[in-house]
């Protein structure tokens, strides 16, 4: 069985006088990703490699997540992530190694939104939106070179909105 989780990137500024790829996270992205940080940490299997875009907002975003997944997971930074189209995204997954158990990939929308609703034989909550620090975790019976679409079973998507709903409810 192999696992993909999908995250989102936190909340950003809106424009960078350096271009989109140096937009950085905003005061509610950087609470929404420790959020995400804190849940993501208590999933198994923790993921064994990152795949992450190099913008700003997706390596702010997993700097705030790594604390919390351990042991810490090999990091790839892939320039060709940035913005990824759903196919190209999915042609990066087939290429992991068979002995890659879970990778976490920190990316963008919509190529990241479409990858899972793609990827999944259900797509649930994943046919609607996939707001920023979102988390879809999505599995797959067979090895990375046959993944291909509408064949992974989609076990879990969160919004950070959403856990921090449950975290009040359980306050209660």
């Amino acid at each position: 069985m192999k696992t993909i989780y999908l995250l989102r990137h936190a909340k950003a500024a809106t424009e960078s006088p350096a271009g989109d790829a140096e937009r950085h996270l905003t005061k509610r992205g950087r609470r929404a990703a420790e959020t995400m940080a804190a849940f993501l940490g208590g999933l198994h299997p923790a993921p064994q490699l990152v795949l992450c875009s190099p913008s700003a907002r997706t390596r702010e975003t997993l700097d705030l997540v790594m604390p919390s997944l351990d042991p810490a997971p090999a990091i790839a930074y892939e320039k060709e992530l940035y913005l990824g189209e759903p196919e190209l995204l999915l042609r990066r997954l087939r290429r992991l190694p068979p002995e890659t158990g879970s990778v976490l990939l920190v990316g963008h929308n919509p190529g990241l939104h479409e990858l899972g609703a793609r990827l999944a034989v259900d797509p649930g909550r994943l046919a609607g939106e996939f707001p920023t620090a979102a988390l879809a975790v999505l599995t797959v019976a067979d090895g990375w070179s046959d993944l291909r679409w509408s064949h992974a079973e989609l076990a879990l998507y969160r919004t950070p909105k959403q856990l921090n709903r449950d975290l009040e409810r359980e306050a209660d």
